[in-house]
Protein backbone atom coordinates (compact mmCIF):
# COMPACT_ATOMS: atom_id res chain seq x y z
CA UNK A 1 0.00 0.00 0.00
CA UNK A 2 1.24 3.24 -0.52
CA UNK A 3 0.83 6.73 1.38
CA UNK A 4 0.16 9.91 -0.79
CA UNK A 5 0.73 13.04 1.79
CA UNK A 6 -2.34 15.15 0.93
CA UNK A 7 -1.84 18.40 3.04
CA UNK A 8 1.16 19.71 4.71
CA UNK A 9 0.19 22.47 6.86
CA UNK A 10 2.67 24.77 8.96
CA UNK A 11 1.37 25.49 12.36
CA UNK A 12 0.63 28.82 13.69
CA UNK A 13 1.87 28.65 17.10
CA UNK A 14 4.48 26.15 17.93
CA UNK A 15 7.88 26.96 15.28
CA UNK A 16 8.93 24.24 13.04
CA UNK A 17 5.86 22.19 13.26
CA UNK A 18 3.97 21.14 10.71
CA UNK A 19 0.44 18.87 10.68
CA UNK A 20 0.77 16.26 7.23
CA UNK A 21 -2.59 14.44 6.42
CA UNK A 22 -2.36 11.47 3.92
CA UNK A 23 -4.97 9.45 1.73
CA UNK A 24 -4.91 6.43 3.86
CA UNK A 25 -6.73 8.92 6.69
CA UNK A 26 -3.22 8.50 8.71
CA UNK A 27 -1.94 12.19 10.24
CA UNK A 28 1.06 12.94 12.12
CA UNK A 29 3.14 15.68 13.27
CA UNK A 30 6.17 16.71 11.76
CA UNK A 31 9.36 19.07 12.27
CA UNK A 32 10.92 20.75 9.84
CA UNK A 33 13.93 18.35 10.04
CA UNK A 34 11.22 15.69 9.22
CA UNK A 35 10.42 17.62 6.28
CA UNK A 36 14.03 18.03 5.19
CA UNK A 37 14.92 14.57 5.70
CA UNK A 38 12.00 12.56 3.93
CA UNK A 39 11.65 14.96 1.37
CA UNK A 40 7.98 15.33 2.19
CA UNK A 41 5.61 17.55 -0.08
CA UNK A 42 2.13 17.59 -1.31
CA UNK A 43 1.38 14.87 -3.32
CA UNK A 44 4.58 13.04 -2.29
CA UNK A 45 4.15 9.60 -1.94
CA UNK A 46 5.54 7.06 0.54
CA UNK A 47 5.74 3.29 0.49
CA UNK A 48 4.65 0.87 3.44
CA UNK A 49 8.48 0.59 4.43
CA UNK A 50 8.75 4.48 4.20
CA UNK A 51 5.99 5.34 5.85
CA UNK A 52 6.61 3.30 9.05
CA UNK A 53 10.19 4.64 9.11
CA UNK A 54 8.37 8.36 8.67
CA UNK A 55 5.84 7.39 11.60
CA UNK A 56 8.01 5.93 13.70
CA UNK A 57 10.14 8.96 13.85
CA UNK A 58 7.44 11.45 14.37
CA UNK A 59 6.04 9.32 17.75
CA UNK A 60 9.88 9.56 19.17
CA UNK A 61 9.92 13.26 18.31
CA UNK A 62 6.13 13.29 19.85
CA UNK A 63 8.05 11.44 22.73
CA UNK A 64 11.08 13.11 23.39
CA UNK A 65 9.10 16.90 23.19
CA UNK A 66 6.56 15.49 26.14
CA UNK A 67 9.63 14.67 28.21
CA UNK A 68 10.95 17.42 27.70
CA UNK A 69 7.53 19.23 28.57
CA UNK A 70 7.53 16.96 31.98
CA UNK A 71 11.27 18.30 32.95
CA UNK A 72 10.35 21.66 32.30
CA UNK A 73 7.75 21.26 35.17
CA UNK A 74 9.66 20.31 37.62
CA UNK A 75 12.96 18.03 38.53
CA UNK A 76 12.99 14.71 38.62
CA UNK A 77 14.86 11.04 38.35
CA UNK A 78 15.68 8.94 35.21
CA UNK A 79 12.80 6.49 37.22
CA UNK A 80 10.53 9.33 38.10
CA UNK A 81 10.20 10.38 34.67
CA UNK A 82 10.13 6.50 32.74
CA UNK A 83 6.99 6.15 35.32
CA UNK A 84 5.42 9.16 34.36
CA UNK A 85 5.82 8.58 30.79
CA UNK A 86 4.31 4.99 31.76
CA UNK A 87 1.41 5.97 32.95
CA UNK A 88 0.40 8.41 30.60
CA UNK A 89 0.59 5.58 28.18
CA UNK A 90 4.32 4.88 26.64
CA UNK A 91 6.31 1.80 25.93
CA UNK A 92 8.14 0.91 28.49
CA UNK A 93 11.31 0.31 26.29
CA UNK A 94 10.75 3.64 24.08
CA UNK A 95 10.54 5.50 27.36
CA UNK A 96 13.57 4.00 28.36
CA UNK A 97 14.84 5.01 25.41
CA UNK A 98 13.87 8.52 25.90
CA UNK A 99 15.71 8.75 28.96
CA UNK A 100 18.34 7.66 27.40
CA UNK A 101 18.45 10.42 25.13
CA UNK A 102 17.27 13.10 27.58
CA UNK A 103 20.95 11.83 29.69
CA UNK A 104 23.06 12.25 26.64
CA UNK A 105 21.88 15.71 25.82
CA UNK A 106 22.49 16.39 29.71
CA UNK A 107 18.80 17.40 30.32
CA UNK A 108 18.49 14.12 33.01
CA UNK A 109 21.26 14.00 35.56
CA UNK A 110 20.19 11.83 38.13
CA UNK A 111 23.50 12.19 40.54
CA UNK A 112 22.92 16.23 40.13
CA UNK A 113 19.10 16.13 40.95
CA UNK A 114 20.41 13.47 44.12
CA UNK A 115 22.84 16.43 45.41
CA UNK A 116 19.53 19.00 44.88
CA UNK A 117 17.67 16.62 47.28
CA UNK A 118 19.99 16.52 49.63
CA UNK A 119 20.97 19.62 50.11
CA UNK A 120 17.44 21.00 50.21
CA UNK A 121 16.12 18.97 52.74
CA UNK A 122 19.09 19.29 54.86
CA UNK A 123 18.74 22.82 54.68
CA UNK A 124 15.14 22.66 56.10
CA UNK A 125 16.43 20.60 59.20
CA UNK A 126 16.03 16.90 58.26
CA UNK A 127 17.89 14.44 59.27
CA UNK A 128 19.90 11.79 56.96
CA UNK A 129 16.99 8.81 57.73
CA UNK A 130 14.08 11.68 56.07
CA UNK A 131 16.64 12.35 52.97
CA UNK A 132 17.45 8.87 52.29
CA UNK A 133 13.60 7.98 52.35
CA UNK A 134 13.22 11.51 49.80
CA UNK A 135 16.06 9.88 47.76
CA UNK A 136 14.53 6.01 47.29
CA UNK A 137 10.63 7.75 47.20
CA UNK A 138 11.85 9.59 44.28
CA UNK A 139 13.29 6.54 42.50
CA UNK A 140 17.02 7.88 42.70
CA UNK A 141 19.72 4.38 42.49
CA UNK A 142 20.92 2.98 45.61
CA UNK A 143 24.69 3.76 44.20
CA UNK A 144 23.74 7.32 43.65
CA UNK A 145 21.44 8.10 47.07
CA UNK A 146 24.57 6.76 48.63
CA UNK A 147 27.02 9.00 47.16
CA UNK A 148 25.17 11.84 47.66
CA UNK A 149 24.38 11.01 51.27
CA UNK A 150 28.20 10.89 51.75
CA UNK A 151 27.87 14.66 50.60
CA UNK A 152 24.87 15.40 53.16
CA UNK A 153 26.37 18.43 55.65
CA UNK A 154 26.96 17.42 59.21
CA UNK A 155 23.81 17.81 61.80
CA UNK A 156 25.78 20.03 64.01
CA UNK A 157 23.41 21.58 66.34
CA UNK A 158 20.46 21.81 64.46
CA UNK A 159 18.71 18.65 66.83
CA UNK A 160 19.02 20.74 69.58
CA UNK A 161 18.01 24.00 68.19
CA UNK A 162 15.05 21.95 66.91
CA UNK A 163 14.27 20.22 70.16
CA UNK A 164 14.85 23.77 71.92
CA UNK A 165 12.82 25.66 69.62
CA UNK A 166 9.76 22.72 69.79
CA UNK A 167 9.61 22.82 73.45
CA UNK A 168 10.27 26.85 74.23
CA UNK A 169 7.72 28.44 76.11
CA UNK A 170 6.21 24.52 77.57
CA UNK A 171 6.60 23.15 80.52
CA UNK A 172 9.75 20.81 80.67
CA UNK A 173 8.91 17.37 81.66
CA UNK A 174 9.05 13.82 80.45
CA UNK A 175 6.04 13.58 78.36
CA UNK A 176 6.91 16.98 76.47
CA UNK A 177 10.56 15.90 75.95
CA UNK A 178 9.43 12.36 74.65
CA UNK A 179 7.21 14.05 72.36
CA UNK A 180 9.57 16.43 70.90
CA UNK A 181 12.61 13.39 70.59
CA UNK A 182 9.64 11.73 68.71
CA UNK A 183 9.27 14.79 66.47
CA UNK A 184 13.31 14.75 65.74
CA UNK A 185 13.15 10.87 65.18
CA UNK A 186 10.31 11.51 62.35
CA UNK A 187 12.34 14.44 60.52
CA UNK A 188 15.13 11.88 59.92
CA UNK A 189 17.75 12.29 62.97
CA UNK A 190 19.13 9.43 64.65
CA UNK A 191 18.08 8.20 68.49
CA UNK A 192 21.57 8.84 69.47
CA UNK A 193 21.58 12.74 67.59
CA UNK A 194 18.28 13.26 69.58
CA UNK A 195 20.16 11.46 73.02
CA UNK A 196 22.73 14.11 72.86
CA UNK A 197 20.50 17.03 71.85
CA UNK A 198 18.13 16.35 75.35
CA UNK A 199 20.65 15.84 76.94
CA UNK A 200 22.37 19.42 76.20
CA UNK A 201 19.40 20.84 76.98
CA UNK A 202 18.46 18.95 80.35
CA UNK A 203 21.79 19.79 81.16
CA UNK A 204 21.42 23.50 80.33
CA UNK A 205 17.80 23.43 82.36
CA UNK A 206 19.45 22.57 85.13
CA UNK A 207 21.72 25.02 85.63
Amino acid sequence: MDYTVTGLVRSEKVKDRYYAEFDSGDKLILTINHIADFGIYTGRCFSDDEFEKLKESAAKTQLRARALRILGSRNMSRGELIQRLCDKGEAPGEAEETADWLEKIGALDDREYAGLIVRHYAAKGYGLARIKEELYRRKIPQEVREEALSQAPEPGDRPYELLKSRLRGRELNREEIRNAANYLYRRGFSWDEIKTAVNRLESETED
